[in-house]
């Protein structure tokens, strides 16, 4: 039940990411996934970006685990990873341009994914037998 959580956290945690850019003009991501979502259908070249389609590929890994009678390793490490890519990224602007909206926004994030790396780490091999 706790991976299933901690999992769950790693999806919930990744939503509330924020971003800000030139003049006044900023979003959270789960802001950003609705735009992307509304755009899939309608314009769908236009979302074709890895930073765009990598995170979300990797929230529905996680969003499968929730699903799986014992969350699966790999998939989890697979979404942790391609979530990272972005909130890691974002956390290292945020600390480029000292912006702690953005790097207080990515903290949680990180931490619940360590806490959940740490986790399965700990976790026995479950047998098939």
């Amino acid at each position: 039940m706790k991976s299933k959580i901690l999992n769950l956290l790693i999806i919930l945690t990744s939503l509330i990411g924020y971003l800000e850019w030139s003049g006044n003009s900023h979003t959270f991501l789960f802001e950003a996934e609705a735009e992307i979502f509304s755009r899939l259908f309608t314009d769908p070249v236009s979302v074709l970006h890895p930073f765009t389609i990598l995170p979300l590929i990797s929230q529905v890994l996680l969003f499968i685990t929730l699903f799986q009678k014992t969350p699966g390793k790999t998939l989890t490490y697979i979404g942790i990873a391609g979530l990272a890519l972005l909130l890691v990224f974002m956390c290292i602007i945020g600390i480029m341009s000292m912006n702690f909206k953005i790097i207080l926004s990515t903290v949680p994030f990180i931490v619940v994914a360590v806490l959940t790396i740490r986790h399965y780490r700990k976790m026995k091999p479950v047998s098939k037998t």
